[in-house]
């Protein structure tokens, strides 16, 4: 059974960190690219970032580059997303997602964790 469960999300205050985390399990983590999106009520889910399978290379959106990063650790069948400086419109329900290396869509989601963050 495949599972992806996000755990971190919480309160923070304007300009602090929280970390997140994604835990998989019931497939071959190390053969998926995992992403990070964020959705807020009433907009459409935003791809935050994605890390390739072997960790090597990530890619951010424009709002969150410099102030977010990806990691994974393939032997804990585990992705990160470090954030930092956060900002109130970082505020959202974050999913981490999983896709087969070159597959065109995401295969797997999480059921996501909020992060709010107060001005």
């Amino acid at each position: 059974q495949v599972q992806l469960v996000e755990s971190g999300g919480g309160l923070a205050q304007a300009g602090g960190s929280l970390r997140l985390a994604c835990s998989a399990s019931g497939f071959t983590f190390s053969d998926y690219v995992m992403a990070w999106f964020r959705r807020t009520p009433g907009k459409e889910s935003l791809l935050v970032g994605l890390i390739s399978w072997s960790g090597g290379s990530t890619s951010y959106v424009d709002s969150v580059k410099g102030r977010f990063t990806i990691s994974r650790d393939n032997a804990k069948n585990t992705v990160y997303l470090q954030m930092s400086s956060l900002r109130p419109e970082d505020t959202a329900v974050y999913y981490c997602a999983a896709r087969w290396r070159n597959n065109a869509n995401f295969d797997y989601w999480g059921q996501g964790t909020q992060v709010t963050v107060s001005s």
